[in-house]
């Protein structure tokens, strides 16, 4: 038996991604299980000869490292590739998980007949773009940079699980805090907050502030608008391909 096939068991057995450290400790505490039984058994019965016979892959096992399990991720998706199968290996912000490929959505789709693709609207996408690239933001903030009351917006993201309270700023009136939750990082298919597109650049933007107002819409700097574009963009090819929760 070999470490491949059974990091390949491990994710199919799982309902739940899994992460690379999950699974390099559920190698090496069974390699060692089946070790240590087998040691028991030679001295129960006093002749290590008449203990059960222990397969040479078994040791090897008990020392599994992270980086063979890494690698061996990757040559699961190299392979699945190769093979052309329907499904392949994706990492998401919990761990990784066998998933069927983008080009077969719409046929798993009708496994839940139930349910229909739900999109985020324009302005539900600006909203939670800010919140994506500067959070922890107050509401009155993420309104500087919009210039419109963002309560409806930020209460449908809430409710779709997408943002979250992350606590209260330091500031007169203590105002909550949002950020965004693993299942934003689920839905638009990222590992992390620093795999969205131009994390860096945008986080340096400078924005206005709840404090100095929001410009109107024709004041905006010009690179302003241009930094935020690729966000909604790429969030709203993302909401378009993910179906949500039923309505």
């Amino acid at each position: 038996m070999e470490l491949i096939s059974i990091v390949e068991a491990l994710l199919f057995a799982s309902q739940e991604p899994l992460g690379v450290p999950q699974m390099c400790a559920a190698v090496k505490e069974t390699a060692k299980d089946i070790l240590d039984a087998a040691s028991e058994s030679a001295a129960a019965a006093e002749t290590a000869g008449e203990g059960p016979q222990v397969p040479e892959w078994v040791a090897p096992l008990a020392e599994t490292t992270e980086e063979q399990v890494r690698a061996i991720l990757d040559e699961l998706i190299a392979r699945y590739e190769s093979e052309k199968h329907s499904f392949t290996l994706v990492e998401r912000a919990n761990g990784w998980r066998i998933a069927a490929r983008g080009e077969y959505a719409e046929w798993c789709r009708a496994l839940y007949p139930g349910k229909k693709v739900q999109r985020l609207s324009q302005p539900a996408l600006e909203t939670l773009a800010i919140v994506a690239y500067r959070q922890p933001i107050t509401k009155a903030g993420v309104e500087a940079v919009r210039g419109v009351s963002v309560d409806a917006m930020m209460q449908q993201l809430i409710d779709r699980g997408l943002i979250k309270i992350e606590g209260r700023a330091d500031l007169p009136g203590r105002p909550l805090l949002y950020g965004t939750t693993e299942a934003f990082l689920d839905h638009f298919g990222v590992r992390s907050l620093d795999d969205m597109p131009n994390a860096s650049e945008l986080r340096r933007v400078k924005l206005p502030t709840a404090e100095e107002g929001a410009p109107a819409a024709g004041d905006q700097p010009q690179e302003q608008q241009l930094s935020l574009a690729p966000v909604t963009n790429g969030a709203e090819t993302a909401a378009e391909e993910t179906a949500a929760d039923e309505s």
